[in-house]
């Protein structure tokens, strides 16, 4: 499994494109979304020094179907919205992949986090591109259940071997000394490191997602 950032531009003619760039300070906040059958829900919270200006903008815009203001402060207002282009939701529900919440949009583009196996990442891609939006690659990090990868003997050894400065550069413990302090050989120590580095490495190259461009530039 993988967690990825992307930075997905949204095209002009979407709701949240026009009015966040209209509004390029202001912070739009997605905490919760959900399709429809042909329109989408969701629910924002909008920072901005003005937040009434800014769901005045939503309420004139062609895309909403419904602006529903629910509170708000001189900084901040929270809005139920629907709209008839939910390109996100879209593009997550064809995928299989959801996307995770809170939503981060500012001036058009939209911060999001995803958690999948490397298929569904690529397909992800796919969808966003088969809808129009642009992407860029933040950040790739594998997911691994570090309880399940090793042996408890060899999470142990792992463990040791990082509080006793094996793994520091330089080095402040050397490889007899971490041997020592276990209570073990040093063939068998070096075997069982050995062992566990080769099971995280290629746990962590073979799930590396395939088929994303990270170069994709992203409007605005």
């Amino acid at each position: 499994m993988s967690h990825a950032t992307l930075a997905v531009g949204l095209p002009e003619g979407l709701w949240i494109s026009d009015v966040s760039r209209r509004f390029p300070e202001a912070r739009f906040r997605v905490l919760a979304a959900m399709p429809g059958e042909e329109t989408g829900y969701g629910i924002v919270r909008i920072t901005h020094d003005d937040p009434r200006a800014v769901v005045e903008a939503m309420l004139d815009h062609h895309g909403l179907v419904e602006v529903t203001p629910l509170h708000g402060t001189e900084s901040r207002g929270t809005v139920q919205f629907e709209t008839t282009a939910p390109l996100l939701l879209l593009s997550a529900q064809a995928s299989g992949l959801p996307i995770e919440l809170p939503v981060d949009i500012r001036d058009g583009v939209a911060t999001i986090e995803v958690t999948g196996s490397s298929a569904q990442l690529s397909e992800l891609c796919t969808q966003l591109e088969r809808f129009g939006l642009e992407y860029r690659v933040e950040r790739v990090s594998s997911v691994v259940d570090s309880t399940q990868l090793l042996s408890v003997r060899q999470r142990e050894l792992v463990v040791a071997a990082v509080e006793h400065g094996y793994y520091d550069t330089p080095r402040s413990c050397t490889l007899t000394e971490l041997a020592e302090s276990v209570g073990i050989a040093k063939s068998t120590c070096s075997e069982t490191l050995h062992r566990a580095e080769e099971t995280i490495i290629k746990e962590f190259v073979s799930d590396l997602p395939e088929g994303i461009d990270v170069e994709r530039p992203v409007p605005g």
